[in-house]
């Protein structure tokens, strides 16, 4: 074996310049791939982190049917204290749980006593969303995120388009679930830049606000947000809630929408589900709620697409090399062959020629792609997204992803040698001697 390794080695040397030439091709390949792959992964990574630390959670619980009918934040699709509290305990007891926020979300009317206008509110306790959503208070341009009873978070929207400051005294108005109107005033605390756009209506008010205003005798409870330890063992840490709360079935929005049940029903208390009956409630993992999942397969297949260039290049590269190389050593192969050379060894000495083409075309690539992202991650370019802006791009080295990519480009190699090198392999001794 090692002196057909010496053998190939030697055939490549012989060929210098086109084989720099095809190594170089190779090598180009890997590094736009490496290197497109960790900036995609690093902008998709910031981005979601973004999403889920500033607004979401990793994970939201709620009843079923209230995602189908989000838009409209139905408060007739709330979860009860008793339910609450069941769900509480499951969390509590999920090591994979780092904290959770009960939000009550609801429509209202603000106005600043010369105007009026829609606002969408959370009813939150300030100490568990900040947990849960720790970038939330990022978002805050003016005031403070220590929301207290009697003081309200606006959108930065309102802020600016009415006028509103802070300390300014403000009306809420909102319908409860029976249709009647009842109205509060609170203080302005904090002005809250949107994640999503400039058209952001989402404000914060406290729970015992959110529960008065509504008329509410105890908090009832719209989502519960979930913020996880790991985010990479999301999907396995949200199929263990959905197994402690007996949630089965489809977890996505069209789900919801089938699973749906009368929107006029009321929660039931005790336990989540029961036995030979569905769980009342659903898991989400944020992807389900928030459209930029898109985007981030939409990163994802473009990373696959640069992937498969990658393979093309490789492909025709190698193939091209050894099927010239074959061609300009018939004599040789034929005298070799002539010689009882089998013709496995044959076979193998083109085979193992290519595999070092292209291995050396992987140890270059991998050597300048490392030294580019790591030149990238130190310079930390900024970026903008939306209203986020100064967002700092910090691509990291996967050694396991840069293993994955040279294992590919050593099997495409191979796969691009088979052709040629079984020609070879085949050739006639005494018509290889005749060649030209």
């Amino acid at each position: 074996m090692m002196k057909l390794v010496q053998i190939a080695i030697r055939n490549l040397a012989r060929y210098g310049r086109r084989t720099l030439l095809t190594a170089s091709l190779i090598a180009i390949g890997v590094i736009a791939v490496i290197v497109f792959g960790a900036g995609a992964g690093a902008f998709k990574g910031l981005i979601v982190g973004q999403m889920t630390d500033a607004m979401l959670g990793h994970l939201q619980i709620h009843r079923r049917g209230y995602v189908a009918s989000m838009d409209n934040l139905p408060l007739t699709l709330t979860m009860r204290p008793p339910r609450v509290e069941a769900i509480e305990k499951t969390l509590r007891a999920d090591p994979e749980v780092e904290a959770y926020s009960r939000r009550l979300k609801f429509s209202g009317m603000f106005s600043n006593y010369t105007q009026t206008t829609a606002i969408r509110l959370n009813g939150v306790y300030p100490e568990e969303e900040l947990r849960t959503v720790p970038l939330l208070a990022s978002r805050i341009r003016q005031g403070t995120a220590k929301l207290a009873p009697g003081e309200i978070i606006i959108p930065e929207l309102l802020s600016t388009g009415m006028g509103v400051k802070i300390g300014d005294l403000i009306v809420v108005v909102a319908t409860n679930r029976d249709g009647s109107v009842n109205a509060a005033q609170l203080t302005v605390s904090g002005v809250l830049e949107s994640a999503t756009g400039p058209g952001g209506r989402d404000g914060y008010v406290h729970m015992e606000d959110a529960t008065s205003l509504l008329r509410m005798e105890e908090p009832e409870i719209s989502e519960i947000a979930v913020r996880l330890k790991h985010f990479d063992k999301l999907e396995s840490a949200a199929e263990n809630i959905r197994r402690s709360l007996g949630v089965t079935g489809p977890s996505g929005p069209a789900g919801a929408a089938r699973q749906a049940g009368a929107p006029g029903q009321p929660a039931t208390s005790g336990q989540p589900g029961g036995p030979g009956q569905a769980s009342p409630l659903e898991v989400h993992t944020w992807e389900a709620l928030s459209p930029f999942h898109n985007v981030a397969v939409l990163i994802d297949v473009l990373v696959l697409s640069a992937t498969l260039g990658l393979i093309a290049i490789v492909l025709i590269s190698v193939m091209n090399v050894m099927l010239m190389s074959v061609y300009e050593r018939v004599k040789e192969i034929g005298t070799i062959a002539a010689m009882g050379t089998m013709p496995g060894k044959i076979l193998s000495m083109f085979v193992i020629e290519g595999l070092s083409l292209g291995m050396l075309g992987i140890l270059i690539g991998n050597a300048i792609a490392a030294a580019v992202i790591l030149l990238i991650d130190a310079i930390g370019p900024t970026f903008d997204f939306g209203r986020q802006t100064g967002l700092v791009m910090s691509p990291e080295l996967d050694p396991g992803r840069m293993l994955a990519i040279s294992a590919v480009v050593a099997i495409v190699a191979v796969l691009g040698t088979i052709q040629p090198a079984f020609k070879a392999s085949r050739m006639e001794p005494v018509e290889a001697l005749r060649h030209g």
